[in-house]
This record gives C-alpha cells, sequence and structure tokens, in this order.
C-alpha cells in the first residue's frame, strides 16, 4: 500500500473553516481519503477565498491562503439555515467516518449537527471539535489573539522593541496538529472497539502545550521569558546571526561544549573556550553580548558558502537565512509541493501538511 492510499476508503466531512480545520482534512486528503467540505453559501464560501496578496486576481475564485489546505477536497457552497442544505449534510454525515467541524457548540445544536445529534445517526462517527478556547468559552478568535494570549506574541521580537506575531497562524496548525492526532486515536480505538467517540481541540491550550522549556522556566524558575530576537534563553551562541565577507547572513546554533569549541576552530579562534567568560555555556549565556562581539570579526573573513561547508563538516549546526524563493531552491522542499487545478482552471499549489514517510516493515 502506497502512502497516499492509506486512508483509501475513509469519509471525512469537513464544516470547518480558516486555516486549523481545513488543516486536518487536507491532512487525510494527501492520505487517501475522500474529504467532502462543505462552506457557507450566504458568505461566498470559506472567508479565506477572499485573504488575497496585492496583485492576485480580483476576480479569481480562490486566494493562494485558501488553496494551501484546500487540496484535493469535494467543496459544496450550502446555506445550513435552509432545511434542505441541512438535510442534505445528515445524508453525508449518516455515510461519514470522520465529522471536522468549528462550529460553536450552541450553532451546532441549533442547525441539528452537536455531537449527541449525528452520534444518533451514526455511532461510530468521529466527530472532532475545535474550539478558540473551550466548550464554555464562545469568545471568537484569530491565530494572533491566542498568540498574544498564549504568552508569544509577549516573547517574539527583540529587545525594547513592540511584540511581533509568528510570520505564519502557528497556533491553528498547532491545533490541527493536536485535533488530527486526537482522530488517529480514535479511528484505533474505533478499530478495537467498534464504537466512535467525541475528539476535542483548543487552540489556546494547543498554543500552551507547546511553551516547551519557555514554560518550565517560569514553571521552575520563576523566569518571564523576555523577547530576544532569534536568540535563546538557555544556550549560547544559539540563534546568533552573524553576517559574512558577502554580507550574507547565517545563523548559529552550538547546543554543545564540542560544536562550541569546533566553531572557535573553524573560524580561528582556538583560544576562545579558554576565556573564562566563554568557558561553559552558562558562562555564555550570562556573557553573550562579549561573545558575539568576539566572534562577529570572525565570520566576515570568509564567504558564506565557504563558512557554511567547513561548519557543516565540524558538526556545527549552522544555516543560511533563506527568503521564499530560497527555500523552494532546495530540492528537499521542491518535493513538498502537491499541484491541482482548481474548477475555475487555475494551477494551485501548496506545501504537504504530512512531512512523514511511512514504509512498511517489508519496506524499511
Amino acid at each position: 500500500m502506497k502512502q497516499e492510499e492509506f486512508f483509501k476508503g475513509l469519509k471525512v466531512l469537513e464544516l470547518a473553516s480558516v486555516l486549523a480545520g481545513p488543516a486536518v482534512g487536507q491532512f487525510f486528503s494527501e492520505l487517501g481519503a475522500v474529504v467532502r467540505k462543505v462552506e457557507n453559501a450566504r458568505t461566498g464560501g470559506d472567508v479565506t477565498r477572499r485573504w488575497k496578496l496585492p496583485g492576485e486576481p480580483e476576480e479569481a475564485a480562490y486566494s493562494a491562503y485558501y488553496c494551501s489546505v484546500n487540496y484535493r477536497k469535494d467543496v459544496h457552497l450550502l446555506d445550513l439555515s435552509e432545511a434542505a442544505a441541512r438535510q442534505q449534510v445528515l445524508e453525508w454525515v449518516r455515510e461519514s467516518d470522520v465529522v471536522i467541524s468549528n462550529f460553536k457548540p450552541a450553532s451546532a445544536e441549533r442547525m441539528g449537527m452537536g455531537y449527541a445529534q449525528l452520534k444518533a445517526l451514526n455511532p461510530r462517527l468521529i466527530y472532532a471539535q475545535l474550539y478558540a478556547y473551550g466548550p464554555d468559552e464562545a469568545l471568537p478568535a484569530f491565530d494572533v489573539v491566542l498568540q498574544a494570549e498564549a504568552g508569544f506574541l509577549y516573547m517574539c521580537g527583540e529587545p525594547g522593541r513592540p511584540p511581533v506575531k509568528m510570520p505564519v497562524a502557528l497556533i491553528d496548525l498547532l491545533a490541527a496538529h493536536q485535533l488530527k492526532e486526537g482522530v488517529l486515536l480514535a479511528l484505533l480505538h474505533r478499530e478495537r472497539r467498534g464504537e466512535g467517540s467525541l475528539v476535542e481541540a483548543s487552540l489556546l491550550e494547543s498554543a500552551v502545550a507547546s511553551l516547551a522549556n519557555q514554560a518550565t522556566n517560569w514553571l521552575m524558575q520563576g523566569h518571564i521569558p523576555q523577547p530576544m530576537g532569534s536568540q535563546h534563553p538557555n544556550i549560547a551562541p544559539y540563534g546568533d546571526v552573524f553576517h559574512t565577507a558577502d554580507d550574507k547572513p547565517l545563523v548559529i546554533a552550538a547546543g554543545t561544549e564540542q560544536q562550541f569549541r569546533s566553531l572557535c576552530q573553524v573560524l580561528g579562534l582556538p583560544q576562545l573556550p579558554g576565556d573564562s567568560r566563554f568557558a561553559t555555556n552558562a558562562q555564555r549565556v550570562t556573557h553573550r553580548e562579549a561573545l558575539c562581539e568576539a566572534l562577529a570579526p570572525a565570520f566576515r573573513k570568509q564567504l558564506r558558502a565557504t563558512l557554511l561547508a567547513q561548519l557543516g563538516e565540524a558538526g556545527v549546526p549552522a544555516g543560511s537565512i533563506r527568503n521564499m524563493q530560497e527555500v523552494f531552491e532546495r530540492e528537499q522542499a521542491q518535493r513538498m509541493v502537491l499541484e491541482e487545478r482548481m474548477p475555475d482552471g487555475r494551477v494551485s499549489k501548496r506545501v504537504r501538511t504530512v512531512a512523514f514517510e511511512w514504509k512498511r516493515g517489508e519496506d524499511g
């Protein structure tokens, strides 16, 4: 069985819009499921259809944003305030394996599409519900609001500058991962027990779950993470940006003592690890500014491509700071691109949401 056919025969009904819910639907469509997407006819479909960049054709039925998470879906525009439209959706529910919803619970129940109502029609149904804050909180929220509420906006940016949001709706994507993991668990449960289930995820809890070491720095040490640009609160040099002789930026991530010593050898600074200010990671974090001042001139002596090759050979993590065009000059990135011709004739492109390779034991 090919990876892209793994969920062949699985039927997913997507009652979700914007990014998080549709990203879950696309995950299943990429792996072979049939995904039927219902959009609100009264509003002209998913709102992201109209989230266009300057220069995108105004008359085009789809924005690039919309295309990013709506690959290989059977799309239907319906007005669910009409009884006939609701009845059609309920017929689809009877034959579906998974329903993905970001309806507010009260709205879903009013339309006859809450979990208990749909379970009565299809006991094997897996109902995947996405919230902004949780089932008991009706406040609306887009990604940047959750970035603020979960602490990301406070931490992002540079010292003394206004907060900076992450340049993708990362909270939506994190919530999508949580929800699809829950759906996979529910599919396993149904395989074992023959019964459907309710899976719930919220953007807020998904964001908090992703705070990782920044949350633990607070919980264990009472440290409130501050804006540090690309730098790391626990490691140095890590995230520090340097420019080479051809004025190209690169970033260093020396996470071990050996990597730091190797970095200094490549840069022609073998004496630096012997400096008491830089002898240990803890000292380097304390004296980060002095460390960067000591390293910067050595970066300026070599071309970026040459230096990156030397660092790679020495086992020092380092990378070019690439714009989006440069990202897709990499062969690996090009292999991630999915193309599809849309109903209006436009060829759409997006990157895969599936970034793993699944192989059976005999294929490994």
